[in-house]
């Protein structure tokens, strides 16, 4: 059994095979977001404070922490970010960015063992972000891309994955710090995209061992009834064996998808999570004994 240990200062999530399913919440990212945008570029991160604490609220085990700005300082706006999200929660984070400068930002400021998002097969890629993964200790999502792009053979993306775990191995970084993203392909435009997801996990999780990721709502991009769409989606993907996901918590079908696949998949004991969340409250004056006794004897009657 493979496990992915990231934490904050005072708290840890453990990614792993025969674990609840880690949901990495997605909202802190100005991505499409004009106004978090502005605000950030800006200093004022009072958005970003309400969205990490309502994603954690949601059920967040992890929030992905973004500060891509056109034309902006990176590097200090994502260590600040960084620094603001860990000051009012005590989730372990993912450092996201596609600038080298600003993961090192990160990690400089960050305050336990983060998911550094991304590496991808690039060479130049590898060498620029696997030191500092192996000078910060920290874990990594590898993304299943190369200098050749995207391909739609699967089989072509799991090569560009076994090619990651295999360098980071030359780096001294251990497999189980590597947490792939097997690439999920909106599937308005590739039809075949939940086949490859489902094809790609099981080829990582059994011949390379290692944890998976996706940014789950690139799957319904373009259709109607995204969350609906993102549910069944991830529940078939957690059946097939992947391990986490950056979406976003907030979205009720979303969770219940996700929850009900760890009940499936017995990663919800006794279904209790299930049960906590969703449990109708007994009425006032009644017990459950009288509920179920009263039932039985109306049958009887």
């Amino acid at each position: 059994m493979t496990e992915t240990v990231i934490s904050s200062a005072t708290s840890e999530v453990k990614i792993g095979f025969d674990r609840p399913f880690v949901i990495i919440g997605e909202r802190i990212n100005p991505t499409g977001r004009k106004i978090l945008a502005e605000e950030m570029k800006n200093g004022d991160y009072s958005r970003v404070e309400t969205d990490a604490l309502s994603q954690v609220a949601a059920g967040a085990s992890v929030l992905d922490v973004n500060a891509g700005i056109p034309l902006a300082d990176e590097p200090r706006i994502l260590a600040e970010a960084i620094q603001l999200v860990q000051s009012i929660t005590a989730v372990p984070l993912s450092i996201d960015s596609s600038i080298v400068a600003a993961l090192e930002a990160g990690l400089e400021v960050y305050q336990g063992k983060p998911l550094l998002n991304s590496v991808t097969g690039e060479d130049d890629r590898l060498e620029a972000v696997l030191p500092l993964v192996r000078k910060y200790g920290c874990a990594v999502v590898a993304i299943s891309n190369d200098e050749a792009g995207i391909s739609e053979n699967p089989d072509e993306r799991f090569d560009v994955a076994k090619k990651i775990v295999e360098r980071a191995a030359d780096h001294g970084i251990h497999y189980s710090d590597i947490v792939v993203d097997p690439l999920v392909m909106p599937v308005g435009a590739v039809n075949s995209a939940g086949r490859q997801v489902v094809h790609l996990v099981k080829r990582l999780r059994e011949e390379l061992r290692v944890n998976t990721t996706c940014g789950a709502s690139n799957f319904s991009f373009g259709i109607p009834n995204r969350k609906g769409m993102d549910a069944h989606f991830l529940s078939m993907a957690i059946g097939a064996g992947m391990t986490s996901a950056i979406t976003n918590p907030l979205h009720e079908e979303v969770m219940q998808g996700i929850m009900a696949a760890n009940v499936v998949m017995g990663h919800d004991n006794n279904c209790s999570r299930w049960l906590k969340r969703f449990r109708q409250p007994v009425p006032e004056g009644d017990s459950p004994a009288e509920g179920r006794g009263g039932r039985r004897r109306r049958r009887r009657a």
